[in-house]
């Protein structure tokens, strides 16, 4: 809202809105996140196509990052429960190990994304098999990470 007008008079730009591969596929204890983050996807496909519709040369992008080799988790806030369903374990450790793609190659990514006027931007080979499982139906991607999250909590 702060930078729209501006991009408008312009007449060009390219809003970047950051959601994450929770935006594509809901996971257990993460329903807070997993709403914030499928409302960014929501607001910017919206956005996206209002500014196609006014066609006045701004657009926008939705990026979807799996795991960045970043400190986000170690400064995140991890509910008792959230823990649990994790199976108990250090999350920080957990993310550390699954974390794929460096934050260059993530910016990379996102920059040639706004090169060409993408609508969403997967970032890192985790975020594409999030992609993949939000397209099989909602019944099977839930009874498997159910299942995930019940083993991890034995």
């Amino acid at each position: 809202q702060a930078f729209l007008p501006h991009l408008r008079a312009a007449g060009e730009g390219h809003v970047v809105n950051l959601s994450s591969v929770f935006g594509l596929v809901s996971i257990p204890a993460q329903s807070a996140y997993n709403a914030a983050k499928f409302g960014v996807r929501g607001f910017t496909d919206a956005l996206r196509m209002e500014l196609e519709i006014a066609g006045d040369g701004v657009s926008s992008t939705t990026v979807h990052p799996g795991g960045i080799k970043t400190n986000i988790a170690r400064s995140a806030r991890i509910s008792p429960s959230a823990v649990q369903l994790a199976g108990g374990g250090d999350p920080a450790r957990e993310f550390d190990r699954i974390a794929m793609t460096s934050p260059k190659r993530a910016a990379r990514q996102i920059l040639r994304a706004v090169e060409r006027d993408r609508r969403r931007a997967l970032i890192g080979p985790d975020a594409k098999l999030f992609d993949l499982m939000s397209r099989l139906p909602s019944g099977v991607v839930q009874r498997i990470l159910v299942e995930g999250a019940k083993r991890r909590a034995r």
